[in-house]
């Protein structure tokens, strides 16, 4: 198989893993409650983690950290798999997943606004544009929202927008240590201190005898959606000579996401979501891909 071809292949794995989860998260929380819900997805996917280190053969890279990088990590696998997953799971605790998943799919406009506020990285005038089409697709979404079940819950979206927000901060982190280890030794320490914490958590919250099905359901997320689609996405975009190719393949996740929901869960789609979808990734898809242009052709006129 060609480079190419096995980059689109990988990506596509990763690509349909991560559509179904949105589904699997609301089957897994009619089993159990959030924090046992992370605590099997996480350490089914710091298992996955363990092996991949071990095929790859990178576990030497551990003997090479500094006590500033393990700190480092510390703080990584609190933000992300910890904090971010908890409210993120809690967020389709309240909502229907057809909001939930949308909503969380702002986070890199979050991201520029604390680049822009904390890294000295100014937002370019045309990305305003994207942000704004991006925004009135969350709130058509949020009032469209009524006609599913009648009320939609604040505390639910407010959720929902904080898991971008945390997601954009393990971003932020998570590029101050780029080339400091393999991006799988990144991810095993990520969630081996995710596991550290959750297991301190057990004290206060105690895990139950859990049901196979809360066990299958969780280990599923732990796989589809933390572990493999990473390792995919890392490979294929490793390996690709078209990486704007397979970064596009993602915004294809929320639309496939819609499909498994409807099929599955028996949410019934009102257009409000589909159309607040397609304004969302449709501002994402000009900031990415047209305002910087746009920015950078009225630089060089100026």
């Amino acid at each position: 198989m060609k480079t190419s071809a096995r980059s689109v292949v990988l990506g596509g794995v990763a690509v349909l893993s991560w559509s179904t989860v949105a589904t699997a998260f609301k089957v897994a929380l009619s089993h159990m409650t959030v924090f046992e819900m992370l605590f099997v997805a996480c350490a089914s996917a710091f298992v996955i983690f363990a092996v991949w280190m071990t095929l790859t053969r990178s576990w030497g890279e551990l003997k090479k950290l500094t006590v500033s990088l393990w700190g480092r990590f510390a703080l990584l696998g609190l933000v992300a798999p910890v904090a971010y997953y908890l409210v993120l799971f809690s967020a389709y605790d309240y909502l229907p997943a057809q909001i939930a998943q949308p909503i969380n799919y702002l986070w890199p406009i979050v991201l520029a606004v604390l680049l822009a506020v904390f890294g000295n990285k100014p937002i370019p005038r045309a990305k305003y544009v994207g942000m704004a089409v991006s925004l009135v697709g969350v709130a058509l979404i949020s009032l469209g929202g009524s006609a599913i079940e009648g009320s939609v819950s604040l505390t639910g979206i407010l959720l929902a927008f904080g898991s971008a927000f945390l997601w954009s901060l393990y971003w932020i982190i998570n590029d101050s240590l780029k080339d400091k280890v393999s991006e799988g030794a990144s991810l095993f320490l990520t969630f081996l201190f995710g596991m550290i914490y959750l297991s301190v958590g057990t004290i206060f919250y105690p895990l139950p005898s859990l049901s196979a099905e809360a066990l299958v359901s969780g280990a599923y997320i732990g796989a589809f959606e933390m572990g493999v689609p990473f390792i995919c996405f890392g490979l294929a975009i490793r390996h690709t000579d078209n990486p704007a190719l397979i970064n596009q393949m993602c915004y294809l996740s929320p639309f496939l996401s819609l499909f498994f929901i409807s099929i599955i869960l028996g949410e019934t789609i009102v257009p409000s979501t589909y159309a607040g979808l397609c304004l969302i990734v449709g501002g994402l898809v000009y900031n990415q891909y047209f305002a910087g242009k746009k920015s950078s052709r009225v630089t060089a006129e100026n």
